[in-house]
């Protein structure tokens, strides 16, 4: 069946995996993207930068996989956030409203005691894929 098979996803603008799993697969009209964390395209960590552009960064590498999957925010449908400490939640409120402008995705964000490499934040995300960009 069309549009039935795995389909991986990678952006060159987005951090590399640095496990076994792949940036994002789109399967049967929705796309799931892994944890991203705040690692840079090139490699580079971040862990010793503020909350704020660790989640920048973070949220950078969701939207190059979004868009290399010819996908924007607004194609958002579930977005779970794992941050360090529940006090960066308004921060995080903040910058993820300036990312997404007007559209609003259900989401969570789940306070954890730690996360690889001592970073501050990992998001993850469902996005829906329209019918013609089904791989």
């Amino acid at each position: 069946m069309a549009g039935n098979h795995l389909h991986t996803i990678f952006s060159a603008h987005a951090a590399a995996p640095g496990g076994h799993y792949t940036q994002a697969v789109a399967h049967a009209g929705v796309l799931y993207v892994s944890g991203q964390l705040p690692v840079r395209a090139n490699g580079e960590h971040s862990s010793g930068q503020p909350f704020e552009v660790q989640a920048s960064i973070a949220l950078d590498n969701l939207l190059a996989i979004l868009d290399e999957a010819g996908l924007s925010q607004r194609d958002l449908l579930k977005v779970t956030v794992y941050v360090v400490d529940i006090q960066h939640w308004p921060a995080f409120d903040r910058i993820y409203a300036r990312y997404l402008g007007e559209h609003k995705p259900a989401r969570a964000v789940v306070p954890v005691p730690a996360l690889h490499h001592g970073y501050l934040i990992e998001i993850d995300a469902v996005a829906r894929i329209a019918q013609e960009q089904c791989p």
